[in-house]
């Protein structure tokens, strides 16, 4: 059984083959960030149009890789949300209209489900083994989710405002960084000096498991006031400093709370997914974490923390053999909770 995958969520578009024998046999991405580097961040016309030259090359693309022809594919799988209406449309448009004309069934993905369950791609004895708590921690998405299996999930807890990659965003924003953000902020950090600045963190001193990263935003901002009135002008040291202090609150908070949630559920098994799980410090705190609890720590490759097609191919290999499809209408959900999905035996 050999599925094609399409993910066109947001600002990637990815095109993947995932086969029931070999794994991930053809993977290729296209990242939009230069089209988007001059507006600081993604604009969505922009977007949907890009997608729409991208898509069907990538797919060529795909199965001159895989040596596939149309003829090969038992099924298309794609991005039905949450994510851009007008990006999630377009990929959902040209999968529904393949999967017609190649006469096989399509289905659509929960993006969400594709990041939780990307650490699957990895090899067996790398795979994660249910159940496990999974930190989805992205630019849109900051949550906690207890997982028994595949469509099995309770969310345990999540953010009430920003996300945790959106707040990295808007804090390197401030500090004057290139789009994008995050990942120059956490580059900028490994030259920080710890101590220096300390940044609270939000929602640890109550019970719970909801995040809230809006407040760091505000404190860094203050604190760069600061800095700026103390020394003229923002060094590139303080800076670092800065970004340094934010991402250890940031790093600090999710720990605390995946350490709470494993506790809540008798769980040892973590999986983080999603971009700023590619995160070296958090990667780093979590492990830390895990061998003081005797449990274990799962990611995915860093190729699949961003948005992807494999991830996408390989849930919708899952749900596919299990009979799963989606009608001929073309129907796609910005908002969609993952709890909403059908469980698999």
């Amino acid at each position: 059984m050999k599925i094609l995958g399409i993910e066109t969520s947001c600002d990637e578009t990815g095109v993947a083959i995932y086969d029931e024998q070999n794994g991930l046999i053809a993977n290729q991405l296209y990242t939009q960030i230069a089209l988007h580097a001059d507006y600081g961040g993604v604009v969505p016309e922009l977007a949907s149009r890009d997608h729409i030259r991208k898509t069907l090359p990538l797919i060529q693309q795909a199965l001159k890789e895989a040596n596939l022809t149309p003829a090969d594919i038992d099924g298309v799988a794609y991005t039905a949300g949450p994510g851009l209406v007008g990006a999630l449309l377009v990929g959902a448009t040209i999968a529904r209209s393949l999967a017609y004309a190649w006469n096989v069934p399509a289905i659509g993905v929960h993006h969400m489900e594709g990041h939780l369950l990307a650490p699957m791609l990895e090899l067996p004895e790398n795979r994660p083994q249910f159940p496990f708590v999974a930190l989805l921690v992205s630019g849109g998405h900051t949550q906690l989710v207890q997982v028994d299996g595949v469509g099995k999930y309770a969310l345990l807890g999540e953010s009430i405002d920003d996300a945790a990659g959106e707040a990295f965003d808007k804090t390197a924003k401030l500090l004057g960084l290139d789009y994008p953000g995050g990942a120059a902020l956490s580059r900028l950090a490994e030259q920080g000096t710890a101590g220096r600045f300390v940044f609270p963190k939000p929602m640890t001193d109550r019970p719970g498991l909801d995040f809230s990263f809006s407040g760091l935003k505000t404190f860094a901002a203050n604190t760069i006031n600061q800095a700026i009135k103390d020394e003229n002008e923002l060094g590139e040291q303080t800076k670092a400093d800065i970004a340094h202090a934010f991402q250890t609150a940031v790093v600090e908070t999710l720990a605390i709370k995946c350490k709470r949630a494993l506790k809540e559920t008798g769980y040892n098994r973590l999986v983080i997914a999603g971009g700023v799980s590619a995160n070296k410090q958090l990667r780093q705190g979590l492990a830390e974490l895990m061998a003081e609890l005797k449990g274990e720590v799962f990611y995915p490759a860093p190729q699949f923390c961003t948005d992807n097609g494999a991830m996408i191919a390989y849930v919708g290999y899952l749900r596919l053999k299990q009979g799963e499809q989606t009608d001929l209408a073309v129907e796609v959900k910005p908002r969609w909770a993952m709890t909403e999905l059908s469980s698999l035996s």
